[in-house]
């Protein structure tokens, strides 16, 4: 399968050569075989469109206007549209207020009073002693770091823990970090969030969600916790996924995850899929602002988009549902997406504040 910066040089192509003039009618049908070949192809070829469309629209906003004199400040859309209404400055009989006069301002000093200094100190004192008292406690019981960190919706966050290890975590996630001289332990109470581990064979590096367990030394992995499933992708390094007993109380072998590994846990038990590691990183496109999809559900899609986003996509039919989608979108941007599936999908809009609502055409 052709890489996303391929296609997206091949739609730049066929819309140059469409837009140059020289389109006779087999290069309509070798350009129609080519968008029938592959979902990433229309959409890749859709989104070029709309930003070309998108930049004549800026080009028509500028005409009238001198290159070398932009309009003055506050009167851009006045200048080419309303400049009956256009937003003016102080005029001679309308003169600015003038800013006051600070250079004479002069503050009293403030009285030093010793008698309220002195409980300050002490107590300060008091707060210091107890610091070192538990620090000394968290060394002989090793406890040595104890945190909890989470993010908002569309927000992402990186760490750095205290035994070097890298974290990165994603829109609405929580973690609690608890390290000891036996044992890092992180639990992922929530959301996703992928770790860099700082190798240290002496002290696993053990995450918790739920009954499983994800246990590396050094290595560099995700993992996304959600109510239905536990997803694990490894892109450097080995891991350790170990279940917690059955229903019957019998133990479950653990699992064994090679750098290009992609495991789903859930009810039904841990499915694997093994791959080149390129295709595992490409699941963690999020940490650099994109989802890919790949032959992908509309509702698979628009659940990722939700992820990130506090205005969520609501699907309204099982059709829409259905449509299968593909390329490399940008999380932060829901309405480019929305406008891609009007121009080339069977899909009709509702626009609200909060939800996006879906239909098929």
């Amino acid at each position: 399968m052709a890489s996303s910066a391929r296609i997206e040089q091949a739609a730049a192509a066929w819309l140059a050569r469409r837009d140059s003039g020289d389109w006779p009618v087999a290069a309509q049908a070798e350009f129609d075989a080519w968008l029938r070949a592959a979902t990433a192809h229309r959409v890749a070829f859709l989104r070029l469109q709309a930003a070309w469309q998108e930049s004549g629209r800026l080009a028509a906003l500028g005409a009238g206007l001198a290159a070398t004199t932009p309009p003055p400040r506050g009167q851009w859309p006045a200048a080419v549209a309303e400049p009956a209404t256009a937003v003016r400055g102080p005029t001679p009989a309308e003169p600015a207020a003038a800013p006051p006069d600070l250079a004479r301002l002069v503050f009293a000093p403030r009285p030093r009073d010793r008698s309220r200094r002195a409980p300050l100190l002490a107590g300060a004192a008091a707060v210091l002693l107890l610091a070192v008292a538990l620090l000394g406690l968290g060394w002989r019981y090793g406890a040595l770091e104890q945190a909890d960190y989470r993010t908002a919706m569309g927000e992402l966050r990186e760490l750095r823990l205290g035994d070097g290890s890298q974290v990165t975590l994603s829109s609405d996630s929580r973690i609690q970090v608890r390290l000891s001289r036996r044992e890092r332990h992180i639990e992922l109470l929530r959301g996703e969030a992928f770790f860099a581990v700082r190798k240290d064979r002496q002290r696993p590096f053990v995450i918790a969600a739920g009954r499983r367990h994800v246990v590396a030394v050094g290595t560099a992995f995700a993992v996304r916790r959600s109510p239905a499933e536990l997803r694990v992708v490894v892109t450097h390094g080995l891991v350790r996924l170990d279940s917690g007993p059955d229903r019957a109380g019998h133990p479950q072998p653990s699992t064994l995850l090679p750098a290009g590994s992609v495991a789903v846990a859930s009810g039904a038990g841990i499915v694997v899929r093994t791959g080149p590691v390129a295709e595992a990183e490409r699941q963690l496109d999020w940490r650099s602002g994109f989802l890919d999809f790949r032959d992908t559900s509309l509702a698979d899609a628009a659940a990722e988009f939700n992820r990130y986003n506090t205005r969520k996509l609501v699907l309204g039919d099982d059709a829409v549902a259905a449509l299968r989608v593909g390329g490399h979108f940008r999380w932060s941007n829901l309405d480019t997406f929305v406008r891609l599936l009007e121009l080339g999908f069977p899909v009709r809009v509702e626009a609200g504040r909060e939800r996006i609502v879906l239909h098929s055409r």
